[in-house]
């Protein structure tokens, strides 16, 4: 049997990416809401060991996507993220840069589109800045409930369920999506356009 599934510790304080993201949100998304993707991954993957029908395997089939998506999307969620203070929001001249003012027009077109195409997401998702592995181009694509970026290689994601915001900023969607650009990790994004561009891997 593969080795358990652990929750990935933040790579900054709860309350480093405030004000744009509360403490208290940070922490009840990471110690409780990621936490219980990461347990019930577990709990699925066991029970799949022990299945030995091939009922009983397509049975977990739900549980397996939507716990180990959700365990995948929020451990890139959170090294997609940075305090201001730490360069959080900031997008230097560079290669990433560079693809999106050729590919959007510019950086605040991009951050336009990716909004409006992330908050007109029904119900709950994400928003993600992939690479086409096919074209080489990034797009601007969706993905229902904690399905993962499978089709385009991540390069930013942005949490839409209302546990990523609804503390701080109710049901208004688009105040959350103006506010997180502020703590983009861009160059973690830059990172994951380098390697995915300059590799095969998905």
């Amino acid at each position: 049997m593969s080795a358990q599934h652990t929750l990935p510790p933040l790579p900054y304080a709860y309350d480093a990416l405030e004000p744009y993201i509360s403490r208290q949100i940070m922490e009840l998304h990471h110690t409780k809401h990621h936490q219980t993707y990461v347990n019930a991954l577990n709990a699925a993957e066991a029970a799949y060991a022990k299945a030995s029908t091939p009922k009983e395997r397509i049975a977990l089939q739900a549980a397996l996507r939507f716990n180990g998506g959700g365990h995948i999307n929020h451990s890139l969620f959170w090294e997609n993220l940075a305090p201001a203070s730490a360069n959080g929001g900031v997008l230097r001249d560079g290669p990433l840069k560079e693809a999106i003012v050729s590919t959007f027009g510019s950086v605040e077109t991009f951050k336009t589109a990716f909004n409006t195409t992330t908050a007109g997401i029904q119900g709950s998702g994400w928003g993600w800045l992939g690479l086409n592995p096919a074209s080489r181009r990034l797009e601007i694509v969706t993905t229902a409930n904690q399905d993962p970026l499978l089709s385009h290689v991540p390069i930013i994601g942005v949490d839409i369920w209302e546990h990523a915001f609804y503390l701080q900023y109710l049901n208004v969607k688009a105040k959350y999506l103006e506010a997180i650009w502020n703590v983009i990790n861009f160059e973690e994004a830059e990172r994951r356009y380098l390697e995915a561009i300059n590799g095969p891997r998905l």
